[in-house]
């Protein structure tokens, strides 16, 4: 559904669908795979304004929604932008590529070099203020006091935005790796498509957020060193989103020994079991007031979620696929 909206989303805050309406048209864009791409040029253009306007609106301890996707990040961030005080971006890449050009590993609006990791030295003056000024007019159009941005690739960008925001909070959400996989699997099977002799699905275009993936995290990192040949060979979609899987999960669990007083480690499985305990908890970690109205939100919608089976996966994986399980408590 458009801007994640449902009937009963609307029923219990109705307002609510007003702020998910601005996030979505003006400042979400639209990226690869969607519908709707001619409003991209506004959406810039919206962009270059705001970053030109005085700054609207002081942004407080903006809340962070990262890890890998198709982990349940989405349906958290809905949950979290139903809170009285919040407003939700889901996966925002437009409004961070007019920040720093140099980050769109997908592809979805231009096919420049792009990195990766993104380090407090890229957080220059000209970006803090960029993203200072953009996400304060985000707070004022849509009438909230504090931002929650579900971004999953910020998880390699961590320092990078602290940076920007010193007193953000970062809830670091982690799903069973089967379940992850089969979930990125079957997006790129549904989603994915052959447009002007390009092939645009979950790894950007022709491959690309693969490659730089490939070049990028998994030539550097020395357990991935004795089998890289093996990985850099990988063309089924299960073996190639369980090598993201890994070093997603491993980037977070080392920014989260780093960064321990703003990170906040969150698993889906807990989630869809007892969403109230979790999302008090997770209130409290991000100082967001008590909110009963999107917490019985939260306890009618999300329900446990029966896991899928394992699959054949490539053997020079598994046993870091593994090692990572045990790591997340799997």
């Amino acid at each position: 559904m458009i801007a994640q909206l449902n009937p009963l989303y609307i029923k219990t805050r109705p307002t609510k669908m007003i702020s998910r309406l601005i996030s979505y048209a003006l400042f979400e864009g639209r990226p690869l795979a969607t519908k709707g791409r001619w409003i991209n040029p506004l959406v810039f253009s919206l962009f270059m304004l705001e970053k030109n306007l005085p700054q609207l609106k002081r942004v407080e301890k903006p809340i962070f929604v990262v890890g890998m996707g198709r982990s349940g990040t989405t349906v958290l961030g809905v949950i979290l932008s139903m809170h009285r005080d919040a407003a939700f971006l889901n996966e925002p890449k437009a409004l961070w590529n007019a920040v720093y050009s140099g980050e769109d590993v997908i592809g979805n609006y231009t096919q420049a070099p792009a990195r990766f990791r993104l380090h407090p030295k890229d957080a220059t003056q000209e970006v803090c203020k960029a993203a200072q000024r953009i996400h304060g007019a985000y707070l004022t159009i849509s009438a909230a006091n504090r931002v929650v941005c579900k971004y999953p690739e910020l998880i390699f960008r961590i320092p990078f935005v602290l940076k920007i925001f010193p007193d953000a909070k970062f809830v670091f959400l982690v799903r069973n790796g089967w379940d992850t996989c089969h979930s990125v699997a079957g997006w790129s099977e549904r989603k994915g498509l052959k447009l002007n002799g390009e092939t645009h699905d979950w790894w950007g275009i022709n491959n690309r957020k693969w490659k730089l993936m490939l070049s990028q995290l998994i030539a550097s990192d020395k357990d991935f060193l004795p089998i890289l040949n093996e990985v850099s060979k990988l063309n089924n979609h299960n073996d190639m989103a369980a090598v993201e899987w890994i070093v997603s999960m491993r980037e977070g669990l080392y920014q989260r020994e780093r960064f321990y007083d703003c990170m906040y480690t969150l698993r889906y499985e807990d989630l869809m079991e007892n969403p109230r305990e979790i999302l008090c908890d997770v209130s409290l970690f991000c100082e967001l007031a008590y909110d009963e109205k999107f917490i019985s939100y939260a306890e009618k919608v999300l329900t446990p979620v029966a896991p899928h089976p394992s699959f054949e996966m490539h053997p020079a994986i598994y046993p870091l696929f593994n090692e990572t399980m045990k790591s997340l408590g799997y």
